[in-house]
């Protein structure tokens, strides 16, 4: 079936096409949106939540490298369970500066101290030591207990990414639900309506969602909820004006005459129409719920650890700032920064595109 290309929504993906910083950033978030789907299969570090310590290795610069024995583990697991949590028993790793072979032994030269050695039967190894032996670069170095930051880094982006799909979702039932009764009814339920979405909307975001999280519990999915529960007032508010004016309109009359019951006319008529405003708040709500969340990890009431979460990487460096080692901030803020940033430049390229009066 070809493509009407006088119809307004083909004018706009025209039109979003030419836009190429809104392009550049929808592409960034596929990119962000694949590494949160198949992280542990792209991740350096597959155990879960990327938490293999190596305390002899703590704070290492970006392109660190070093030798790691690697001891296998025999337990199995599904592939399922490793694709959505990682490896519940991963490979016991040690890092080594050298080692040697003494009858039965295997002697270690640890990196701790150039005097400290450990001994492990040979006889624990199915054939030549040199397979059991790795060089392993860590890319964005290690963190303050020895873990891949690279591999915290892609991991926490599950957590950044599906959180703005959550909380987005839940503010968009709440949102497009209280809005479309209060601006289609009006009178007395429109006030009801906007005394508690006033209400609401007075209270500080941040404040609002710390008190929910405390009052859920601390955790992953309290953050979701919390999170959403605070973000459908500025949705329901747009709704809310965008029904007013567009339950005047011809088409809305008709639907009446006909004798349509007042959903359908709701859902099935006037809100196709209004979609527009309501794709540019949902990228905006996107790139807040990230902040939000990052934020509720740094104070320590957001995913809690071993969790890798941006803002949580963020909190336990942030004093490395002033003590020679800024990247290990540094690396998850540019990603929350850039992830931000794309969501808020597609909205805009959004914004543009879905003018109707433009695309004339």
């Amino acid at each position: 079936m070809r493509k009407n290309k006088n119809s307004l929504s083909y004018l706009a993906l025209q039109k979003f096409k030419q836009n190429k910083t809104g392009v550049f950033s929808f592409w960034y978030i596929v990119l962000c949106g694949f590494i949160a789907v198949f992280c542990y299969l792209i991740a350096p570090d597959t155990s879960s939540n990327a938490n293999q310590m190596h305390l002899e290795i703590h704070s290492k610069a970006p392109g660190y490298k070093t030798s790691l024995l690697v001891i296998p583990n025999t337990k199995e697991q599904g592939f399922f369970s490793k694709f959505m949590y990682g490896k519940k028993h991963p490979a016991t790793e040690i890092p080594i500066s050298s080692y040697r072979m003494e009858r039965d032994t295997l002697i270690l030269q640890l990196k701790t101290n150039k005097l400290a050695s450990k001994e492990i039967p040979i006889s624990k190894f199915n054939g030549p030591i040199e397979n059991y032996i790795k060089e392993k670069t860590y890319y964005f170095g290690t963190d303050r207990y020895g873990r891949d930051l690279l591999s915290r880094i892609l991991i926490g982006t599950r957590i950044s990414f599906f959180i703005g799909f959550v909380a987005v979702f839940i503010s968009l039932i709440l949102g497009i639900s209280i809005g479309a009764i209060a601006g289609y009814f009006g009178g007395k339920v429109d006030s009801f309506l906007m005394w508690i979405i006033n209400i609401t909307w007075s209270i500080p975001t941040l404040l609002l969602v710390i008190a929910i999280t405390l009052a859920l519990g601390k955790g992953f999915w309290q953050v979701f909820i919390a999170v959403g529960m605070t973000m459908w007032v500025e949705v329901a508010r747009v709704v809310r004006g965008q029904i007013m004016s567009s339950k005047k309109m011809q088409y809305v009359e008709a639907a009446k005459a006909l004798g349509f019951s007042n959903f359908r006319i709701v859902f099935k008529h006037i809100l196709p129409n209004i979609m527009a405003p309501i794709i540019v708040i949902s990228a905006a709500n996107f790139a807040a719920s990230i902040l939000i969340e990052s934020g509720l990890s740094f104070l320590g009431i957001g995913a809690q650890p071993p969790t890798p979460s941006w803002g949580g990487i963020i909190k336990d460096h942030f004093s490395y700032i002033i003590l020679g080692k800024p990247y290990l901030a540094l690396i998850p803020g540019i990603a929350i920064m850039t992830l931000v940033m794309a969501f808020m430049l597609m909205g805009n390229a959004l914004r543009d595109a879905l003018d109707v009066k433009n695309n004339n």
